[in-house]
């Protein structure tokens, strides 16, 4: 299933079947290729009358493993975030529409938090193209979302980052009609302060539902 570039535009509950049928879908930035997804099926519960994401994971089990550099070169494990809220997401710096969509809306969600709160989440985006996502490129688009030194974007060599997507149950492959794009998953995870990966938002998640969570996700 591919969820293409007006994914935002679909009303909500859309989006939520969409996420609740299958997980993770390619969303198609900026193209419209047929592509399907590779990674592993997460299937997630109805919406929580205590959190305002699009669904949970069930069952809820430990995130997985993620290791790598920032575009800093300095080694980042999501293990040493244990005590915080970590929200995670896949996107590339050449993505014309839902990966600035995605990060301008973590970037007002994070601004929605009162700084006490703010302190007790970490944002981590995660390269879904090694080739194109190169440090000046990287640098350019944080600092054209203000969000440098907000979020941690971890790079690597396609080896390591295909691992970290196989890991994740995340698809991501070049746009067969126009390859100057990616296809890939474009969601959310919110992890818990103990480490647990728990809720999930779709690419067109309001930024106030995210505030909302990061405080539960952070007592968690």
């Amino acid at each position: 299933m591919l969820v293409r570039r007006l994914a935002r535009r679909l009303p909500a509950t859309l989006a939520v079947l969409a996420l609740l049928t299958l997980a993770p879908s390619l969303i198609g930035c900026g193209g419209g290729s047929t592509a399907t997804g590779k990674g592993t099926t997460a299937r997630s519960s109805p919406r929580s009358p205590e959190f305002r994401a699009a669904g949970l994971l069930e069952p809820v089990r430990p995130a997985p493993a993620l290791s790598l550099h920032n575009y800093l070169g300095q080694p980042v494990n999501i293990a040493s975030y244990k005590g915080r809220a970590v929200l995670v997401t896949f996107i590339y710096t050449h993505c014309p529409d839902i990966c600035p969509l995605i990060t301008s809306n973590l970037r007002v969600a994070l601004n929605l938090l009162p700084a006490a709160e703010r302190s007790k989440v970490q944002v981590i985006a995660v390269s879904v193209d090694p080739r194109g996502d190169t440090r000046r490129a990287i640098a350019s688009f944080l600092a054209r979302h203000e969000m440098t030194g907000r979020m941690q974007y971890l790079v690597g060599s396609l080896h390591e980052l295909a691992q970290a997507w196989q890991a994740w149950g995340v698809g991501s492959e070049r746009d067969a009609r126009n390859p100057e794009f990616i296809d890939h998953s474009g969601l959310v995870y919110g992890i818990t302060a103990s480490g647990k990966r728990l809720t999930l938002y779709a690419a067109n998640f309001k930024p106030r539902d995210i505030a909302h969570d990061v405080p539960l996700l952070a007592a968690r």
